[in-house]
């Protein structure tokens, strides 16, 4: 029988739901401590506050523009995994296309994004279309590699045992290669829903009419920095939002994955 933790263990339930709110509140406390220590002037580091007014008064502005950069990072999310997942497939299924992707994939990665961005703004234009491919293409190699490696790490004991069973082929794919390189894969959907947020704000930021990117650069443009604040916290608060979201639902998708029993 399974013993329960103590009321005030670091892993009872009391703890772990009250513990976003302790980090919450004691990153606003070190924002405010460093007002008062530092004698920034408002202007430039305004208090917690101050922004918390300036969110309330400017509501319907800021939840506008983070609705679309909000879209514009799940449609770059989903873009990046489905091509993510083709590409992982791909490596690993076909070994003869290995050595002409696996160079286009690291280069894809040597250039930054940031480069491209003005490059994807003239192509694709000042709307939503270049913003999701910038987040797609941050998305996109996170993705790739974890589930390639996920798929070329598979036990050979699993494989030969599968096998011996008569178990080849796109089955053997199915039932075993794909279902053990799953927990990888989460891992690196994870790490591409945390970055997911730079690729469409860096886009909003080269060319955009909308978007909490754009948002802050007007705030900025006209010394609102009471303003830009809030649309920075909004956008914190959409990216953790998105990745405990994306996190809960594989936790539930892929129960095998280590250190679920535990969690």
């Amino acid at each position: 029988m399974r013993a329960s933790a103590p009321a005030y263990s670091s892993d009872s339930p009391l703890v772990k739901r009250l513990r976003p709110l302790a980090i919450a509140a004691g990153l606003v406390a070190a924002w405010q401590l460093l007002v008062w220590l530092s004698g920034v002037p408002a202007f430039i580091l305004p208090g917690p506050a101050e922004v918390a007014v300036t969110w309330v008064k400017r509501v319907n502005t800021i939840l506008h523009h983070a609705g679309i950069t909000m879209l514009e990072i799940v449609l770059g999310l989903m873009i990046g995994v489905l091509v993510g997942l083709a590409t992982a497939v791909m490596l690993s299924e076909w070994r003869r296309l290995r050595p002409w992707l696996l160079p286009i994939l690291v280069i894809s990665q040597a250039i930054p994004v940031f480069a491209l961005a003005p490059i994807l703004v003239l192509w694709l234009g000042y709307g939503m279309a270049s913003k999701v491919a910038m987040a797609a293409l941050i998305i996109f190699f996170p993705v790739t590699s974890a589930l390639y490696d996920g798929l070329r790490r598979v036990d050979p004991l699993w494989l030969e045992a599968a096998r011996s069973l008569g178990c080849t082929g796109t089955r053997l794919f199915r039932r075993v290669r794909l279902p053990a390189a799953l927990p990888a894969f989460a891992s690196g959907l994870r790490v591409a829903t945390a970055v997911a947020p730079i690729g469409a704000v860096v886009g909003e930021w080269v060319g955009s009419s909308a978007g909490l990117g754009y948002l802050m650069l007007h705030a900025n443009a006209r010394l609102q920095i009471d303003l830009m604040f809030a649309a920075l916290l909004t956008l914190a608060l959409m990216a953790v939002a998105l990745y405990a979201a994306v996190d809960f639902l594989l936790r539930r998708a892929v129960a095998w994955q280590p250190g679920e029993a535990e969690s």
